[in-house]
């Protein structure tokens, strides 16, 4: 077994460790044994020089090293000073500075407040506005969050380190004067051109245009009427208008055909497109989802380069384990994080299959262009993201899009113009209105296409509810679409090996 395949193994124990401890409460004497075990297994193994069950012993290992960090990261939750304070009837001040952008919504801002080193989330009133390092004291209720029926909000907080929250306390500014280390100074820098940008995406667009380019470019539907999010929904585009895992790794494959229509080789379009990719997130404000779906989507773009499909898998799983070393809870409680990982699994393996039947069924038709070429592409990525991550969109908001791969296949081809558009049109806009305007133009096209093909398919039955999906079913549908994809790539090749 070569050592890359058996980190391979390592990684993928060590993720199952972390699920099983995350799902399932398992008595720790169980895992004392199981690491009693593997330890027994390696030495064993070592001295009768059994090369294979050393590996067993060590995928043991990794297994309770897996369980082993949930237990930690858990605890420190328990032990949180602040946390203890939660649900107390009297009111507490406190003191603290904002770590993060606020989250401004039309009647309320949401403040991420750091106190001593446990972090805060406040709910304030929209007026007066507070900034990134400002010093703040609150007089409020410290609360726990709470479990909704379908929202566990707790294990959504929780895996952003944050265990209280404080609903529209009394707040007073206290500093406005900032204590700066090299990141926080680069930061707030970062934050305030991302203002002034966004800015000039609202003065060059209006409704519904104007929130639409937002949420494209950065990630922000905030201000949205809950109309427009309902017809979002209900066609299956909401990603589009959301920083999500899912969009970010479409949006990152696609960038490579569209590089090779313009005309660059394909090793210079995997540089443009990862340049541009970490570019992009640089001037969204560096959010800690981005962050994780650009990693994944930069190791998809350098498997397209090299051709390596198993490679691309392992190294995946192996960045997958790094950030759950780093933080154990994104695995089970940040949606973001699982719609990533499964659409880029989707286009590793799911996308050659969809390429090969594709090719066979045009494969009588006359010779195709560039452009036949990457609508091809954006086809097979799409529907190959969308399949592997349909489960956990139905399991976790309960709306099934019945209409998602059409309406997806017909707009996310102008999603990459789109986007660099509405950057030109954000950083050009804001030094002169007569350029944003000229460079708006386009985009108001493309816009106008998008709201006509959200309008055709926004119908009743567009979409429907589903309720009480159980994990178990999420879980069997994983099972049969790897069966089914290793039986598809075993006849191919059996086929292959014929021919």
């Amino acid at each position: 077994m070569t050592s890359s395949k058996a980190l391979f193994y390592f990684c993928l124990c060590f993720i199952f460790g972390i699920a099983l401890s995350s799902l399932i409460k398992i008595p720790q004497i169980f895992f004392w044994g199981f690491l009693f075990v593997g330890v027994l297994i390696i030495i064993t193994s070592a001295i009768l020089n059994k090369n294979t069950f050393i590996v067993v012993g060590f995928c043991a290992v990794f297994f309770v090293i897996g369980f082993a960090r949930f237990q930690i990261s858990e605890f420190a939750t328990l032990s949180d000073a602040l946390s203890r304070l939660n649900n107390q009837p009297e009111k507490i001040t406190l003191s603290g500075y904002v770590v993060a952008q606020p989250d401004l919504r039309d009647s309320l801002q949401k403040l991420k407040v750091k106190v001593n080193s446990s972090v805060v989330l406040v709910t304030a009133q929209r007026y007066p506005e507070y900034h990134y390092l400002d010093t703040i004291k609150m007089t409020g209720k410290l609360k726990a969050p709470e479990v909704f029926d379908d929202f566990n909000y707790k294990s959504y907080l929780m895996k952003d380190g944050i265990y209280s929250v404080m609903d529209f306390p009394k707040i007073e500014l206290v500093s406005q004067k900032h204590h700066y280390t090299t990141t926080t100074f680069l930061y707030e820098k970062l934050l305030f051109v991302k203002n002034i940008l966004e800015n000039s995406l609202d003065n060059n667009f209006s409704p519904p245009n104007s929130f639409i380019m937002q949420g494209v470019v950065f990630g922000n539907d905030k201000n949205m009427s809950q109309e427009l999010k309902d017809a979002f929904n209900a066609t299956g585009l909401s990603h589009l208008t959301a920083v999500s895992g899912s969009n970010i790794i479409i949006l990152i494959y696609l960038l490579m055909p569209s590089l090779l229509f313009l005309g660059l080789w394909r090793g210079q379009a995997f540089y443009f497109a990862v340049i541009l990719i970490w570019v992009y997130v640089l001037l969204i404000g560096f959010p800690a989802s981005s962050i994780r779906a650009v990693i994944m989507g930069s190791i998809l773009l350098l498997a397209e380069k090299l051709g390596r499909q198993n490679t691309s898998s392992r190294v995946l799983i192996l960045a997958c384990a790094l950030m759950l070393l780093q933080n154990p809870f994104l695995l089970v409680y940040d949606v973001g994080f699982q719609l990533s990982f499964l659409a880029s699994m989707g286009i590793i393996y799911l996308k050659p299959i969809i390429d090969f039947a594709i090719n066979k069924i045009t494969k009588d038709l006359p010779s195709r262009s560039k452009k036949a070429k990457m609508m091809i592409d954006i086809v097979s990525v799409t529907l190959a993201a969308q399949i592997f991550t349909l489960p956990i969109i139905v399991f976790n908001f309960g709306r099934l899009s019945l209409i998602a791969p059409i309406t997806n296949v017909l707009v996310l081809p102008i999603i990459p113009y789109l986007t660099v558009l509405g950057f030109f049109v954000s950083i050009f806009g804001a030094l002169s209105n007569a350029l944003g305007f000229i460079l708006s133009l386009p985009g108001l096209f493309l816009l106008g296409y998008f709201l006509k093909v959200m309008d055709i398919f926004h119908q009743p039955w567009a979409a429907t509810t589903v309720e009480n999906i159980s994990w178990v079913w999420v879980l069997g549908y994983y099972l049969l679409l790897a069966f089914l994809i290793r039986l598809i790539n075993k006849k191919q090749k059996q086929n292959y090996l014929r021919n």
